[in-house]
C-alpha cells in the first residue's frame, strides 16, 4: 500500500491531514499550527498528549498547548516562544507526504514549516521542521522540535559513549533548570542511559544533555517511539550546549530535540530533520541493562553502529 492522504474531522477541528499507511497513521491540524496532533498505529491510542479542553479550538491571542508534536524556536524566550499558532496553515500535498506552513508571526517575523513524509510501508516517518526569518535583521535562534508524549510512560535519554572520552576533562555537559530535583524517584540515573517515567499529581522535571548519540526514545502503551536526528559535535546548541531534552509534569513527557545555533540574515531559513520509529509490543525499560535488551535493537543500526559496540 502506498501513502495514501485524505482530509478529516479529528479532535473538534473540520480541516486536517491524515497521512497513513497500513501500518501507521499521522494526523496534522490544518485549521491551527503547524501542529500533528496524532501518531499512532492503525486503530492503536494516540502516543501523543492531547489537551481536550482546547482541541478543536481557533484563533485568539493566547497560546494553547492542544498536545501533539509542535516547533518552537529556541533558547525559550517568552514572548517570541509562546507565540500563539491559533491561525490556518498551508498544506502543500506531495507524493508520501505534506508540508505546513504557518503564516508570518505577527511579532517575531519568523515563520514554521513542518513537512511530514511518510514511508510507503514502515512505521517510520520522516519531519523535517523550518523556520523563516522575515525580520530586516539578522536573528539567533534554533528550531526546537518537541513531542508531547501521552500520560504514563518512561522517556529514555542515551548518554554519550565513555569509551570515545577518556581523559581528565568533562566530556559532556548535563544541564538542570531551576525547579529539577534529581533526588525524584521518577529519575533512573544510569551509567548509560538516564530514564524519566511520567506520573500524575507530581511537579515538573527537566534536563538538558549534550550527547553524541542522535536519538530519543519513550514506552507508552505497550509501543516504542524513537526519534533519531542529526548531530554535529562541532556546533553550539541552545541552553548550555543542549541537543536533546526531556521535561515532565503531571499531564505528560516532552521529548525535545534541538537544531544548532545559527544567525539568519533576512529570508533565510533553519532546518531540523527528525525520523520517527515505532515499534509495537515493547516492555517498558527500567534500568540500563533493561535498554540494552529491550531498545536498543530497535535503535536504526546507521545510529548504533558508531556506539555502544
Amino acid at each position: 500500500m502506498a501513502v495514501q492522504i485524505e482530509t478529516v474531522a479529528y479532535g473538534g477541528w473540520s480541516q486536517c491531514t491524515r497521512l497513513f499507511n497500513d501500518e501507521i497513521e499521522i494526523i496534522v491540524t490544518n485549521e491551527v499550527g503547524p501542529r500533528i496532533i496524532r501518531c499512532a498505529f492503525i486503530g492503536g491510542p494516540n502516543l501523543f498528549c492531547e489537551r481536550p479542553e482546547e482541541l478543536g479550538q481557533t484563533g485568539g491571542d493566547s497560546f494553547r498547548l492542544y498536545g501533539g508534536h509542535r516547533l518552537w524556536s529556541a533558547p525559550e524566550h517568552r514572548t517570541r516562544t509562546y507565540y500563539p499558532d491559533n491561525e490556518p496553515v498551508t498544506v502543500t500535498l506531495h507524493a508520501m507526504g505534506a508540508t505546513f506552513t504557518s503564516p508570518i508571526e505577527t511579532t517575531t517575523r519568523l515563520q514554521k514549516t513542518i513537512s511530514v513524509m511518510l514511508h510507503p510501508t514502515r512505521a517510520q516517518v520522516r519531519i523535517n521542521h523550518s523556520i523563516t526569518n522575515h525580520h530586516a535583521w539578522a536573528v539567533t535562534f534554533a528550531p526546537w522540535a518537541l513531542s508531547v508524549m501521552r500520560a504514563g510512560g518512561t522517556a529514555i535519554v542515551p548518554l554519550p559513549d565513555s569509551a570515545t572520552h577518556e581523559g581528565a576533562l568533562p566530556s559532556f555537559t548535563l544541564n538542570a533548570w531551576a525547579y529539577t530535583d534529581m533526588t525524584d524517584p521518577r529519575w533512573t540515573w544510569g551509567e548509560r542511559y538516564i530514564l524519566l517515567r511520567q506520573e500524575t499529581d507530581s511537579k515538573s522535571q527537566k534536563i538538558g544533555v549534550w550527547t553524541d548519540q542522535g536519538w530519543l526514545a519513550f514506552v507508552g502503551e505497550n509501543t516504542l517511539f524513537i526519534k533519531t536526528f542529526p548531530f554535529d559535535a562541532n556546533a553550539t546548541y541552545p541552553d548550555h550546549n543542549s541537543p536533546t531534552e526531556v521535561f515532565t509534569n503531571h499531564l505528560f513527557t516532552e521529548l525535545e530535540t534541538l537544531a544548532p545555533l545559527r544567525t539568519l540574515e533576512p529570508g533565510a531559513a533553519a532546518d531540523h530533520e527528525e525520523t520517527w520509529h515505532l515499534v509495537r509490543d515493547i516492555a517498558t525499560p527500567h534500568n540500563d541493562a533493561d535498554v540494552v535488551s529491550i531498545i536498543l535493537p530497535h535503535i536504526p543500526p546507521h545510529i548504533t553502529n558508531r556506539s555502544h559496540e
